[in-house]
């Protein structure tokens, strides 16, 4: 079963997000190479991505023909959105072990989720 791990942090706060330039950041970013390297040994790890600041996003919606669009992300939280990798794991357990070695478990939240497999709806 794939499940997609969504990476939710405030990105305003330094320790969750720090600066590149910060001396904080070359540790944070060798825990995702070493997430990364580990998950992909075990061959769970079907890839994923970071994602810019929510201040880049931009919402579409589709009313009446008419799209409609508006700076910003969707929903105002304290968390926001910042990444995701889609995880290939025999259970919701094993997803979730592997969720828990992602970084920004220490610092935020890691949302398990399951991705359906609709390849055999028609």
């Amino acid at each position: 079963m794939k499940y997609a791990c969504l990476i939710y942090s405030d990105e305003n706060d330094a320790v969750a997000n720090p600066d590149p330039a910060s001396p904080e950041f070359q540790p944070m970013m060798a825990g995702y190479v070493k997430f990364g390297e580990e998950s992909t040994a075990a061959g769970v790890n079907l890839g994923g991505e970071p994602l810019a600041n929510t201040s880049s996003a931009t919402s579409v919606q589709l009313r009446d023909g008419e799209i409609i669009t508006t700076d910003g992300p969707f929903a105002e939280t304290k968390e926001q959105l910042g990444g995701f990798y889609i995880l290939d794991c025999d259970s919701l357990d094993e997803a979730i072990s592997w969720a828990a070695k992602i970084p920004h478990a220490a610092t935020g939240t890691i949302e398990v989720r399951p991705v359906p497999d609709f390849s055999q709806a028609g």
